[in-house]
């Protein structure tokens, strides 16, 4: 599953900003726009965890003039857009795992935090509908591969209000499976569990819902809810079974600000 752990956008938000903006902030002086989401969110402690913790929802997203912030789902890796033409725009992604500890699941052996790096493709269909796919590489932690294609249904007026909902699919490497899902040899003794060696494929199908409103011109809400379901070899892991939930949710709140900044 894509880390819904915390939106590291900012980075890559202003990024985006001085590689699209910087020559054309001096054509045509446009404020900029920005906007600032904080807030908590309550996500799976691990890929297929029947428990919750609470951790950092941020979002940021900038725009030009009186030009509409761009959409971004709530669940999807921070990214940078290198190329754009016609609907279509690609760049590098990066994206989070939480680690899942020795006491979680007894006798099993533990999952490092992993930073995932790897690069995202998105095409605007027929409006209101966007497609997106990314594909990110675990460094460290559980060191497998992990993609997640979704579709967008995209309501809005311009930026007084939006709502977006669409279905999710995840997929990810044998790696990924069993560093989550899977059971060794070695550890069937210590943990009581069948051994259990997953292999890769499709782990997990949801969907995922958004909505924003703008209170003031200032100030706004942003809340979404997400709910995967884990199918195949995960969902028949005895870790899942024994001490998790096929069943996977996550879901946060922010509070927005808006303001403008002068070009210099």
């Amino acid at each position: 599953m894509a880390i819904q752990n915390i939106r590291w956008t900012a980075a890559f938000a202003l990024l985006g900003a001085l590689w699209s903006t910087g020559a054309a902030a001096q054509e045509q002086p446009e404020p900029r726009r920005i906007r600032i989401g904080v807030g908590p969110q309550l996500v799976p402690r691990y890929p297929g965890a029947d428990g919750h913790v609470v951790r950092p929802f941020f979002d940021l997203a900038l725009a030009r003039g009186d030009t509409p912030f761009e959409f971004e789902a709530a669940d999807e890796s921070a990214g940078l857009s290198l190329l754009r033409a016609q609907g279509f725009s690609a760049g590098p992604a990066i994206g989070f795992e939480g680690a899942r500890r020795t006491r979680d699941v007894p006798g099993v052996r533990s999952v490092g935090f992993t930073v995932e790096a790897g690069a995202f493709v998105q095409y605007s269909l027929a409006a209101p509908l966007r497609a997106r796919l990314e594909v990110r590489q675990g460094i460290g932690g559980h060191r497998g591969l992990v993609g997640v294609a979704s579709v967008d249904y995209i309501a809005r007026d311009r930026d007084d209000w939006l709502f977006a909902i669409g279905p999710r699919v995840t997929a990810s490497s044998g790696r990924y499976q069993r560093a989550y899902f899977g059971v060794p040899v070695a550890s069937v003794a210590a943990s009581g569990l069948p051994a259990f060696e997953p292999s890769g494929g499709v782990h997990a199908v949801g969907a995922n819902a958004s909505y924003l409103r703008q209170i003031t011109p200032r100030w706004g809400v942003l809340a979404y809810g997400k709910y995967d379901r884990l199918i195949d070899d995960a969902a028949e892991s005895p870790i899942v079974r024994r001490a998790g939930s096929r069943d996977q949710w996550s879901g946060g709140l922010a509070l927005t600000y808006t303001f403008s900044r002068q070009p210099d």
